[in-house]
């Protein structure tokens, strides 16, 4: 992840895990359909780019093994805090340090709207390495008519057309099964959608 995407988080960490660092905070929909896709993944399951380690520790009081990475040091000291014996680590998701096929799945859950489109190939290629075959991917992603960048709230983020993702998804040797949007009402609307993938045999 670039320097100034990790320097800008760092910044709002502690008000980031403060407003959005519980699954109390997250949507009903996105908890249905991350806790469901993780009940269909029979092993390790990675949280690639996990903040405050909400997601992890969630997937782990559902009875799955779950560990977290994310670039951002002061999350990984929140959520190593917040969820005492569970594994955080700081990490790059385009560097891993697993070891190849160490994982029944990967969650990317908005952890990858900060890669500009040429450095999401990388990321990809990293996922599929440290995946075993067969092995699942889940990504939660703003949607979008093009690929374009708009103003986070943190710093620039990008949108992708599901059908735009679901083509890198394909060349990264992933197959993708299912998509889903969602969008949720206000002043400012932000369609949301997400991808669930499995890497090919």
């Amino acid at each position: 992840m670039r320097h100034d995407v990790v320097r800008r988080y760092t910044e709002r960490a502690a008000e980031y895990a403060q407003r959005l660092g519980t699954i109390a905070h997250l949507h009903p929909a996105d908890e249905h359909l991350v806790t469901s896709w993780a009940a269909s993944q029979h092993g390790r399951v990675l949280d690639a780019g996990c903040g405050p380690g909400h997601w992890a520790a969630h997937l782990v009081a559902c009875g799955h093994d779950a560990v977290g990475i994310d670039a951002v040091p002061a999350f990984v000291d929140h959520a190593r805090r917040a969820y005492p014996g569970l594994q955080f680590d700081v990490g790059d998701l385009g560097a891993l340090t697993a070891p190849d096929d160490a994982f029944a799945g990967v969650l990317a859950w908005y952890s990858l709207i900060h890669h500009e489109p040429a450095a999401l190939p990388a990321v990809l290629a990293e996922f599929a390495r440290v995946l075993e075959p067969g092995g699942g991917l889940l990504v939660g992603f703003f949607t979008g008519a093009a690929v374009e960048p708009f103003d986070h709230a943190v710093t620039t983020a990008w949108r992708w057309s599901p059908a735009a993702l679901a083509a890198v998804l394909d060349t990264a040797g992933f197959e993708v099964l299912e998509t889903h949007t969602r969008s949720v009402p206000g002043d400012r609307p932000r369609p949301h959608g997400a991808i669930v993938a499995r890497l090919r045999s």
